[in-house]
């Protein structure tokens, strides 16, 4: 097995500040090659979480396993790692920290300073290298910092929060960057409050809320959970549908109807509805931001 093809397994992850139980028997897999979106509200121990796996707090609970075995500092500094408290020097020029980083990370000066020059023309700005970082915006602060966490080629990437501060078209160049390493095996988690950008990009979700892990698993397998609901439309009122057996309406908007059925109920509901002229019935396919507001009401 290449090192980019493996997986992080977290298991049992335990943290405590204090009383407070931050994080609390925390299980998950990131599969090489996927990417993993990682969601919960301030406060639900996602930063915790990913500070674990990098060895940045100490562990009071649980194991990082990577490729089958616990994780190690040499595992941890192949990683791309994108911390919520940005950490790059804004006095500094951008091309010489991030070869600096490079260095750190066991690249020559030459090969940090011609992958770092390529990301950077990627986010359109390869006429700001020798710029200080202070003097770029915040967006393309957040740019410089995601490229630093690209530069070494690494074998799983860690991100805190990546996608806050950019505008659409910085956000399309990040997911073009990181769908490169998932084509390499690396496997990818990733925080953020974005849902809909969760919903488009990730392969598999976890949802943390108070530490716990509320649900866990792959896009489509958390979709197709529970029963499955329909979205019906008849002429002129939809109201009717409250009444029927095996039935159980969600919502009703004037002919439109949102519901679950029983074992049994399709058909029957089916030819009255016909009588009362259906115009639409289909299942509706959940959003994972959809699940993440009913696993964690």
């Amino acid at each position: 097995m290449r090192q980019a093809d493996a997986r992080l397994e977290v298991r049992g992850l335990t943290r405590r500040f204090g009383e407070k139980v931050a994080v609390d028997d925390v299980s998950f897999t990131v599969e090489p090659g996927r990417m993993t979106g990682f969601v919960g509200a301030n406060g639900a121990g996602k930063t915790s979480t990913m500070r674990m796996i990098m060895g940045v707090l100490v562990i009071h609970g649980g194991d990082v396993l990577w490729d089958g075995r616990p994780i190690t500092a040499a595992d941890r500094s192949r990683f791309g790692y994108m911390p919520e408290e940005r950490g790059l020097y804004p006095k500094q020029g951008i091309l010489d920290q991030l070869c600096y980083l490079g260095q750190l990370r066991g690249m020559s000066r030459g090969d940090a300073a011609k992958e770092a020059t390529r990301l950077l023309e990627r986010f359109g700005l390869a006429d700001r290298v020798k710029d200080k970082l202070e003097s770029l915006s915040l967006g393309n602060q957040q740019r410089v910092q995601i490229t630093a966490s690209l530069l070494h080629g690494p074998s799983g990437l860690i991100l805190d929060e990546p996608f806050s501060g950019l505008d659409p078209v910085a956000v399309d160049s990040m997911v073009e960057l990181l769908r490169d390493r998932l084509r390499q095996g690396v496997p990818v988690l990733f925080s953020s409050h974005q849902l809909d950008l969760v919903d488009r990009l990730c392969d598999s979700l976890v949802v943390l809320s108070d530490g716990k892990v509320m649900a866990a698993g792959s896009a489509d397998d958390l979709r197709n959970a529970g029963p499955t609901r329909y979205r019906i439309v008849t002429s002129p009122d939809a109201g009717w549908l409250r009444d029927v057996p095996g039935v159980s309406v969600l919502d009703v908007d004037g002919p439109s109807a949102v519901l679950e059925l029983a074992d049994g109920a399709r058909e029957p509901l089916l030819k009255r509805a016909v009588e009362r002229g259906l115009t639409e019935f289909a299942p509706i396919t959940r959003s994972l931001s959809d699940i993440y507001r009913e696993v964690t009401r």
